[in-house]
């Protein structure tokens, strides 16, 4: 762990970095966001004073998520798997993971996206729950669901 100061606009973590850190916010102000494939910003989260931020995502996995300063700052610096080994509950983390992913997903993916990741997330529930089901996960209509299943069949 290390404090550091960081100025209005300095970037701490870019998209599709490995190795990233936690944030804690001793005075200031972060914001954690993800840009979509047109170029367009879609804020996660903010993180104020003694607020934690950071990407949930594996040390070997790159990130989904920019966190930067809005603010000029002072923050603490943990390697996360400190953080983790710190953690009593690693099940906990995983359930923040899969969160962090449908967030991003739901602000700035298509339809067809989100399901595909819907299929790579919970492989072996699609055949148990009703699509209706499915459909108000992903935030669209069955009727919706149906032309993103037929159009996916489509392209295989």
């Amino acid at each position: 762990m290390k404090t550091i100061n960081v100025t209005k606009g300095q970037v701490l973590q870019s998209s599709g970095e490995l190795n990233t850190k936690v944030f804690t916010v001793e005075s200031g102000l972060l914001r954690s966001y993800t840009i979509d494939h047109k170029g367009k910003e879609h804020i996660y989260m903010f993180a104020s004073e003694n607020w934690i931020i950071g990407d949930n995502c594996e040390t070997n996995v790159p990130c989904d998520l920019f966190i930067d300063a809005i603010e000029n700052s002072i923050i603490t610096v943990t390697d996360k798997e400190v953080s983790k080994q710190n953690s009593k509950n690693n099940s906990l983390f995983n359930r923040i993971a899969v969160l962090q992913k449908r967030i991003i997903l739901l602000m700035s993916s298509s339809a067809v996206e989100r399901y595909q990741h819907f299929v790579e997330t919970y492989p072996d529930i699609i055949q148990r729950v009703p699509q209706k089901m499915i459909a108000s996960y992903l935030g669209i209509t069955p009727e919706a669901l149906s032309r993103v299943r037929k159009e996916i069949s489509k392209n295989k």
